[in-house]
């Protein structure tokens, strides 16, 4: 898998560039701000990039800015806001999490293979704080405790199978409620949107 690196601090991009290269992917290049990344993305055409949300020149949100193709947003900041504006204008190929948790390349090399393959993955910690804020009405507020919690795991962007290992419950327990979930309204499939991603934007953003 063919990855570029945009991080301003020097020393954490060549580690994670090592550290993806010994996990086996391809890393084609590293860049330290934005001007850099746009033009290394122009140049290489890789299949993922990671890329620090506040970087130069302003330092505010050039991560979100630059997401052109599948992207992983690590950042040391807990802020819901930055989850929001990316699950509203890429809800699918990309994730946001923590710093502290790209360093594990097991979860690094899982996290940037999913976002590849279209799925969104959001950090736990940050979904918990995206469930803890007040809500508003919207198309899934009458979901059961058990869809909530399937929802909340669906926002972590994880399989039916790993859902199933995390609450024990078996595969046709989860496609049912999954199903239950994708029957409520505004939750029509198109060519342009996944039910999938359209239940956990709806959950999360309400």
């Amino acid at each position: 898998m063919r990855v570029v690196i945009d991080e301003d601090m020097a020393l954490l991009r060549e580690g994670l560039s090592r550290l993806l290269g010994d996990a086996g992917f391809d890393v084609v290049g590293t860049a330290g701000d934005l001007p850099g990344l746009l033009k290394l993305v122009a140049d290489t055409s890789p299949e993922v990039a990671l890329i620090d949300i506040k970087m130069p020149p302003t330092h505010t949100d050039e991560g979100l800015q630059a997401a052109a193709t599948a992207v992983l947003l690590p950042s040391s900041y807990l802020e819901s806001r930055y989850a929001d504006a990316l699950l509203e204008n890429r809800p699918a190929s990309s994730g946001y999490l923590l710093k502290e948790r790209v360093y594990d390349s097991a979860v690094l090399g899982d996290a940037l293979r999913r976002v590849c393959a279209g799925e969104c993955v959001i950090d736990a910690a940050i979904v918990a704080q995206l469930l803890g804020g007040g809500r508003t009405p919207g198309p899934l507020d009458d979901v059961s405790e058990r869809e909530r919690e399937i929802l909340s795991l669906l926002a972590e962007g994880r399989s039916n199978h790993s859902i199933c290992r995390r609450l024990v419950i078996s595969p046709r327990t989860v496609e049912s409620h999954v199903r239950t979930v994708f029957m409520k309204p505004d939750l029509a499939e198109s060519p342009d949107n996944s039910r999938r991603v359209l239940a956990v934007l709806a959950y999360l953003q309400a």
